[in-house]
């Protein structure tokens, strides 16, 4: 059983990480083989729009048929029996880097002519096997500030093409993140360094709990097929 934990962004030792971190122990203790992947380690684009996962009799089987840097990566999230991607929140949406990554994940997968399976589901991928899926997104901002801006809606949408794509998707979110070691030295409101403080003092421990628990579910519903 291979889990998969792919991080979209720039940088590898902050809460991102720390949270794909943490669904990977609970994954590996749930019986995964698990792998971490750093996006910005690799040079590609989003999709071309070349459509040749969409022709008629398509021997691509779902993988982009782009061969460039991140080919072997789509290739290895094809035969995954568990994906996680994670993403730092940037203009209320995941990193460019993660978003094309997706683009060239997920749009080979979908179908232009879906059918119905056997209960009357309207199926939009071409993929009969159902991965396990999640998006965790780490955000600077407070949890508040962040559904007024409605990230829940802009985010889920990333979700629910996953879920189309691979027949599930979750979301875990942790907020108020630190972004600098040292705060006095930018250009900031009074009073964020307190709460983003408080915030990783109090609850980071929490919401790294629940990445654990998200991996160690992943791979159980996965071992349960």
């Amino acid at each position: 059983m291979l889990a998969l934990f792919i991080n979209g962004g720039p940088r590898k030792n902050w809460t991102t990480v720390k949270m794909l971190e943490s669904a990977m122990k609970g994954a590996r203790d749930a019986g995964a083989e698990t792998e971490l992947v750093h996006l910005f380690d690799y040079e590609y684009s989003g999709c071309r729009s070349c459509f040749a996962c969409k022709l008629k009799n398509s021997k691509t089987n779902g993988i982009c048929a782009i061969r460039d840097a991140i080919r072997p990566l789509l290739e290895k999230c094809y035969e995954a029996d568990i994906i996680v991607i994670g993403s730092p929140v940037y203009l209320s949406n995941p990193t460019g880097a993660a978003k094309s990554f997706m683009e060239r994940l997920i749009y080979p997968l979908l179908s232009y002519n879906p059918k119905a399976n056997e209960a009357g589901e309207i199926e939009s991928s071409i993929r009969k096997k159902k991965v396990p899926t999640a998006m965790i997104y780490s955000m600077g901002d407070t949890k508040e500030h962040t559904d007024q801006l409605q990230y829940p809606l802009i985010l889920g949408e990333y979700a629910r093409f996953m879920k189309m794509a691979y027949g599930s998707g979750e979301i875990l979110c942790t907020y108020s993140g630190y972004q600098f070691d040292d705060y006095s030295r930018y250009d900031l409101l009074d009073g964020v360094q307190e709460y983003k403080t408080k915030y990783r003092d109090e609850q980071l421990p929490k919401d790294l709990d629940a990445a654990y628990e998200l991996g160690k579910r992943l791979a159980a519903s996965c071992r349960f097929q």
